[in-house]
């Protein structure tokens, strides 16, 4: 494969600069005949215009990205958001592809309902951290509300030829598909399913979606983002979190904490979790919400930090892990996984036409990628988000212990971030979502905290 493909995660030698559209969408107005320029009497259509340039170099730059097989090595293990698999084995690599292909895939969508305040129909171009975003907590919803090692029915169709794995010879023994599909029927209900669809209509592109764009664009205007401006990592961990709160009706029993300061404070996940006894209630103890736990980062300063790599991996070895909303510069991805020295990543520059999640029985197939991609560490932006998830108080007592054995394995002085008993100085919810933590000392009474322009919200164009 050429390496410089972009499926790998680079684009093609030649490529316009990435504020290209910006340059070339500045001149859409008309112009009178002494040469100045006219103010555009249509604005709506010089919108429509200008989404369509968009969406032409997205699709001439990455629509054929995905064509392309990735390589896998079949000695080493393949880990996925805190499972492992060795494609040797004819076995595992089946149960990789179904896993991977149950994820759910958010990208591009093109023909949506305008965006309020702008005449934008598609998000090529700008949406991709926002995706990302959403493809994060799409796991943590599918862990809230479905069995656990559960996988979608139809995983086996779609995953089938879509990787290479290097030097392959015998895979051992064969699942024969009879036998696959009789498995994994006997295993899922008719009602997961049912939740499946209708964990994936959350995220349509309707107004009405509780995590679909419209409603993830109206949430970051109180960040002073609007909808065709570029979204950075933390900015997106905000608004998940009022996106959620704002879908109590829709998603009972869940709630999303975002750290401040690079730091996990107890004190105030268990506030947040803890749901008190209904009045005449005699249980021993308060009833406890599932619990989205999103941690901004900047792992380095203009490139990666390499002595943090051993950490990322440590992390994204654990169960608790959903993944890590991040990227390269200007692009970006979502993490779920790693082989040796390169990421496993989720993309979404893929524009597809919009489905309907209105209609009964929509189709499912575009929700879900059948290729898997790598990218190498060295490249990856240090600006990210990590995402955890615990579904009850035992679960995040033990997220608390694996976390912070997983970040002491760095070789950098300071942690990436700490879990620390206590509560925080401010109320999370109430934090600006531009701040950035730089860690000075281990005494967290000496963090300070600054506002950097250039920093992981400036990041995402493409």
């Amino acid at each position: 494969m050429n390496p410089s493909s972009p499926c790998e995660g680079q684009s093609p030698e030649g490529d316009p600069p990435d504020d290209w559209f910006h340059l070339s969408t500045m001149s859409l107005g008309t112009q009178g005949s002494d040469g100045s320029r006219d103010d555009p009497e249509e604005p709506e259509e010089r919108g429509r215009l200008k989404s369509k340039l968009v969406l032409a170099w997205n699709n001439v730059k990455y629509g054929w990205s995905f064509k392309s097989k990735a390589h896998f090595s079949k000695t080493s293990p393949l880990t996925m958001l805190g499972q492992s698999y060795l494609l040797s084995h004819g076995v595992e690599r089946e149960c990789f592809r179904q896993a991977f292909a149950t994820l759910l895939w958010l990208t591009y969508r093109r023909g949506f309902p305008q965006l309020d305040g702008s005449s934008l129909t598609t998000d090529s171009g700008w949406g991709c951290m926002l995706r990302s975003g959403q493809m994060l907590l799409a796991q943590g919803l599918l862990l809230h509300l479905l069995p656990p090692g559960w996988t979608w029915l139809s995983a086996n169709h779609v995953s089938k030829d879509d990787m290479e794995v290097q030097e392959s010879r015998s895979l051992g023994p064969e699942v024969t598909k009879k036998g696959r599909r009789k498995s994994i029927v006997s295993f899922l209900e008719s009602r997961t399913e049912v939740t499946h669809r209708r964990v994936v209509s959350w995220f349509g592109d309707h107004p009405i979606a509780p995590f679909g764009l419209h409603q993830l664009v109206e949430q970051g205007t109180s960040a002073g983002k609007k909808a065709g401006d570029w979204y950075g990592p933390s900015i997106v961990a905000h608004i998940l979190r009022k996106a959620v709160d704002a879908a109590s009706a829709e998603v009972s029993n869940l709630t999303v904490y975002v750290a401040q300061d690079c730091t996990v404070y107890v004190d105030d996940v268990v506030r947040l979790c803890e749901r008190p006894l209904s009045e005449g209630s005699t249980g021993p103890s308060p009833a406890w919400k599932s619990v989205i736990i999103l941690v901004p980062v900047r792992l380095g300063g203009e490139v990666l930090n390499t002595t943090y790599i051993k950490c990322v991996k440590n992390l994204l070895r654990l169960e608790c892990c959903i993944g890590i909303i991040g990227g390269k510069p200007k692009h970006s991805l979502f993490f779920v996984g790693y082989q040796d020295e390169q990421l496993l990543y989720l993309d979404p520059h893929y524009s597809q036409s919009t489905v309907d999640i209105t209609q009964d029985n929509f189709p499912l197939e575009s929700f879900h990628c059948k290729c898997p991609r790598k990218i190498s560490f060295s490249r990856m932006d240090p600006s990210c988000t990590i995402g955890f998830f615990a579904k009850s108080q035992k679960e995040f007592e033990l997220l608390c212990s694996t976390v912070s054995t997983a970040l002491s394995s760095s070789t950098e002085k300071y942690p990436i971030f700490t879990i620390a008993e206590g509560q925080g100085q401010e109320d999370e919810r109430d934090a600006p979502p531009n701040s950035i933590t730089h860690i000075l000392t281990k005494d967290k009474a000496r963090l300070q905290r600054t506002n950097n322009s250039n920093s992981m919200d400036e990041f995402v164009l493409l």
